[in-house]
């Protein structure tokens, strides 16, 4: 049955918002009325018109991050529905406010936390959900929501690292592009009519050069048709299980992207386990949600295997060596930590070495990338620019003896 959202007036005059299941909008009202409601507005539910709005469910991945930190401080000090209502009525974006305003309705119906989010479409990933429902359950949601505005925070910041670490090198890479196909394109020709015009032997240098620009200028079209369709048709291919597995396998067997797929997320499933164990919440729960989060399929599969392995009656350390993909710190703190006692601290801890390594890593490999973009760039124009000068320095030579 479809849902409705509401704002309404009730007996004190006092505003009410929230869902109501009915076939249309005149049966809304007349629920509202059977309650003593006033409606004021009436319009179908977040869930149902995300994807008619193109919103997505509501919330992007920083979105979500900042309404987690605002409901994680809103709640340590005020009671839930007015942090929802807070919440909702400061959005910025018309999507998250309905998503925030239909939780708040549903909340304020008798409806816990997580089950509210749960009827919000996607806007609220199961994984979260189940790390809010943990904290409901054991009366820690303010902590809960604390460590999970955490965790979403860190997130963003590895993506943001990336994608900040990666718009230099590309955007250097496209000019260094775009000033190769412009020589090679309208510079050579040119140059060209008038070595034809002297009707004398030119270098190998510049017969390579203008071999390479009249097959840009003859092939260049198609071979842009060849490489779309190449890449449509590899789109379409990675949507087969087995070849994207293939692919996946040949991603991590990689010299140095492999290791970084493999070290992000041993440290994405370390901080999750941490915040998991300490909110109660069972590993295998746990663990058989983020499964169906991760991207590469390789890594998936050794997600469910560790799942597998608990449920049998193994240890964590175990199942993660039984994986076979996760690095050999994670493991020793892993182990250290159940042998211990302070599983949590010690996967906390090996997540934050994890994310330092990749930090680093990326550091040192954008550090070399630019300079290295820049004397590949060089080269190559040099290459262009010598076999133009030197046809000009072999005829002045002739013409000086």
């Amino acid at each position: 049955m479809p849902r409705f959202e509401y704002a309404a007036l009730d007996a004190g005059g006092q505003l009410r918002t929230g869902s109501v299941d009915a076939t249309d909008p005149r049966e809304a009202r007349q629920h509202l009325r059977q309650r003593a409601l006033v409606p004021t507005r009436i319009a179908p539910a977040a869930a149902a018109r995300a994807g008619r709005d193109g919103i997505g469910g509501g919330f992007g991945a920083r979105e979500l991050a900042l309404f987690t930190r605002q409901l994680a401080t809103l709640v340590s000090v005020a009671p839930l529905e007015e942090a929802l209502r807070t919440i909702g009525s400061q959005a910025d974006r018309r999507g998250v406010r309905r998503v925030v305003m239909a939780t708040h309705g549903q909340v304020m119906e008798g409806l816990r936390l997580s089950d509210a989010m749960a009827r919000q479409g996607k806007a609220f990933p199961p994984l979260y959900r189940a790390m809010v429902a943990a904290g409901e359950g054991s009366s820690a949601l303010p902590d809960i929501l604390e460590r999970l505005a955490d965790l979403l925070e860190r997130e963003q910041q590895v993506r943001g690292k990336l994608v900040t670490a990666l718009v230099y090198p590309a955007a250097l890479a496209a000019t260094a592009t775009a000033v190769v196909i412009a020589l090679m394109a309208f510079v050579v020709p040119k140059v060209v009519e008038q070595f034809d015009s002297m009707g004398r032997t030119l270098p190998w240098l510049t017969r390579a050069v203008i071999a390479v620009s009249d097959a840009m200028a003859a092939w260049g079209m198609p071979a842009l048709v060849v490489l779309a369709l190449a890449a449509a048709g590899m789109v379409r291919a990675l949507r087969h299980p087995g070849v994207r597995l293939r692919v996946d396998r040949a991603l991590l067997e990689l010299p140095l992207l492999g290791r970084v797929l493999r070290d992000v997320h041993a440290a994405r499933l370390a901080r999750t386990l941490s915040i998991m164990v300490n909110s109660g919440l069972p590993l295998m729960e746990g663990l058989a949600i983020t499964a169906r989060t991760v991207h590469n399929r390789v890594l998936r599969a050794a997600t469910d295997t560790m799942v597998g392995s608990i449920r049998e009656g193994g240890s964590l350390s175990a199942a993660m060596r039984r994986a076979g993909v996760f690095p050999p710190t994670l493991l020793y703190m892993a182990s250290s930590g159940e042998s211990s006692g302070r599983l949590a601290p010690m996967l906390e801890r090996a997540a934050d070495y994890l994310e330092r390594e990749f930090n680093t890593f990326t550091s040192v490999a954008m550090s070399l990338l630019e300079p290295l973009i820049i004397v590949v760039m060089g080269v190559v124009v040099a290459v262009i620019v010598l076999a133009i000068l030197l046809p000009i320095l072999q005829f002045n030579s002739l013409a000086v003896g």
